[in-house]
């Protein structure tokens, strides 16, 4: 098919919006800032506390066979799907699934809409860490012992308290009590804590001044944020396993229990934790990708970010699990009486930890500033998505009216942080917990299996295979093929089964929410979902005929699409003559 000719299919006005978006794209400096920037996105705080707490408590080393398995049968080849479809077309999710699949072009903007609610809350997160920050450059650290005014001394412990379940640490003291001045229930939500209100301006500030330029700021940032704390997960690693008792936690951390291979429960956490991890249908991935060059080598990139990924999650659990042995060894404890799940694991056991160490001075700084580092890569990549979406649909309006883009991502900073500051009131802790539950556990399923099954089955196997054949001149090998088409979605509909059927409500510690509240949190899940059936009903209505006639038009409509009008108005351009035998690429496997 010419370039005329394919040029033909598409509409004027469509031609104009895709000639004005890729003419004004920026693209990285470079392959190794795209790498960085999508390495920076994957490793996040879950790599530290969600990866090591599942290790060992699915069976400790044996986890990590559902956990390869899965990295290699799903998450590598969704990845590179993501990768493909962002860098072949240079758009953002909206745009891209809009084209490859309208009736469920609603999937795109439901992954916009998630992606935008995350970042609203995930900055929280960095607020607490410039919080300890702070809190860090003392001569004793303030959660180490028991005589602050924010304690309850008569159930206060300077250490673990074991099975003593009428006492709390100090540092656990320290988290509910100074840091979040928590309430009894969401049902109280308190007043704003405005030290956690300034740090939380402060942290949005931060990521705006590294994003207001787009892929040309960000891409400089994430030379620092992506590779700095490396080095101190190796310093620390390298000191915790001279401390006595390290041995214990390491050997706690991996230690095989075969029997729990036949809990359904570890393997459908191993594919929620490669999924999440990855990003898979966060959006993320297909901004950071259409920022491309073309012809970038994506199956190498996807490869890399994956084996990165993984292991920094082995190794925060090494680090995590040698300085808990210690703990117990002092303490003279059992690990799992020391070792937790979630923002307690980074926010109480380990500054409790840290703060026991030789040269904790140095230490304890050194562990909140790699927080930090680790936390806004992955928010740089969040906040892009909601950009990139709006740069790519509203261009014109929006620098007509913005006259430049550092203010649109402004706007965009500053109405996030607003929506923020229910997360910094003194019931904050119960909104975050809420919000998170919802989002990243309950939403994210359905979006990945919505888009998975409109980019595998109904734009087709062969047509992404063909995109990767232009980009790199040779297509992808059957094992991505392979699973594109019959593992993955398969896959993703079973944790998504799976998901349902062990759906349980949201509670906090032993706190339990009020029917209302969940009531809310479903709510927040449907504020993403909606678009899915909005977008195919909008889809539906616009063709012509009796409802049949219009849905099989919305079908077909992805069926005779060549993958030709998918390409940048620029590469088509510089395209003299395109095969007539891919004019129509076959969509079966």
């Amino acid at each position: 098919m010419s370039c005329e000719k394919t040029k033909a299919l598409l509409t004027s006005d469509d031609q104009m919006n895709r000639g004005e978006s890729d003419a004004a794209r920026p693209t990285w400096s470079g392959r190794l800032e795209f790498i960085l920037a999508t390495v920076g996105y994957a490793v996040g705080l879950g790599n530290v506390w969600r990866f090591p707490y599942l290790c060992y408590s699915s069976g400790g080393g044996a986890f990590l066979v559902p956990y390869l398995l899965m990295l290699f049968l799903c998450g590598i080849p969704l990845l590179l799907m993501e990768f493909a479809i962002g860098q072949f077309t240079h758009l953002g999710p909206v745009h891209v699934l809009a084209k490859v699949c309208p009736l469920l072009k609603g999937v795109g903007l439901a992954t916009v809409v998630i992606a935008y609610v995350f970042s609203t809350y995930y900055n929280v997160l960095m607020s607490w860490a410039l919080f300890y920050l702070f809190n860090s450059f003392r001569a004793t650290p303030p959660w180490k012992t028991c005589n602050n005014s924010w304690n309850v001394f008569e159930k206060c412990s300077s250490g673990f308290p074991g099975n003593a379940t009428d006492l709390q640490s100090a540092s656990q003291q320290y988290f509910d009590h100074r840091l979040l001045e928590k309430t009894d229930g969401i049902e109280d939500v308190g007043g704003l804590q405005w030290e956690l209100f300034g740090c939380l301006f402060l942290a949005w500030a931060v990521v705006y001044f590294c994003i207001f330029k787009g892929v040309k700021s960000s891409g400089k940032v994430v030379y620092f944020t992506a590779t700095f704390p490396y080095f101190i997960l190796f310093a620390l690693l390298i000191n915790n396993m001279q401390l006595p008792g390290a041995k214990e936690g390491v050997l706690y951390f991996v230690t095989p229990v075969w029997k729990k291979l036949f809990e359904i429960k570890v393997w459908v956490n191993a594919a929620a934790q490669v999924f999440n991890s990855l990003g898979i249908a966060f959006g993320s991935m297909i901004s950071m990708a259409s920022y491309n060059k073309f012809n970038n080598n994506i199956v190498r990139d996807a490869l890399i970010v994956s084996f990165i990924n993984s292991f920094t999650s082995i190794l925060a659990g090494f680090v995590i699990f040698s300085a808990i042995g210690y703990m117990a060894h002092i303490h003279n404890l059992p690990v799992d009486n020391i070792s937790t799940d979630g923002p307690g694991l980074v926010f109480v056991v380990y500054p409790e930890v840290l703060s026991t160490m030789p040269a904790f001075q140095l230490w304890v700084p050194l562990f909140f500033f790699m927080l930090l580092c680790l936390g806004l890569d992955s928010q740089f990549a969040t906040v892009e998505v909601a950009l990139t979406f709006i740069k790519d649909e509203f261009r014109a309006q929006v620098l007509h009216f913005f006259k430049r883009e550092e203010l649109l991502a402004l706007v965009v900073c500053f109405v996030s942080f607003l929506l923020g500051l229910p997360h910094v009131t003194k019931g904050g802790i119960y909104v975050f917990q809420l919000m998170d539950h919802y989002t990243a556990v309950v939403s994210l399923m359905f979006l990945a299996f919505f888009e998975v099954v409109a980019v595998c089955w109904f734009f087709g196997v062969r047509r992404i295979s063909y995109m990767i054949k232009k980009m790199l001149g040779k297509p992808a090998n059957i094992y991505f093929r392979i699973c594109w088409f019959i593992i993955c979605p398969l896959l993703v509909l079973c944790i998504l089964v799976a998901s349902i059927i062990q759906y349980t409500p949201v509670k906090y510690g032993t706190y339990r929410y009020p029917l209302w509240a969940e009531w809310v949190g479903w709510g927040v899940s449907l504020v993403s979902l909606i678009w899915i059936p909005i977008g195919a009903i909008h889809e539906i209505w616009n063709n012509k005929g009796p409802f049949h006639t219009r849905l099989r038009t919305a079908v077909t409509t992805t069926v005779e699409l060549a993958v030709e009008d998918l390409l940048p108005e620029k590469q088509k351009l510089g395209n003299t003559v395109l095969e007539t035998s891919t004019e129509h690429v076959d969509t079966t496997l």
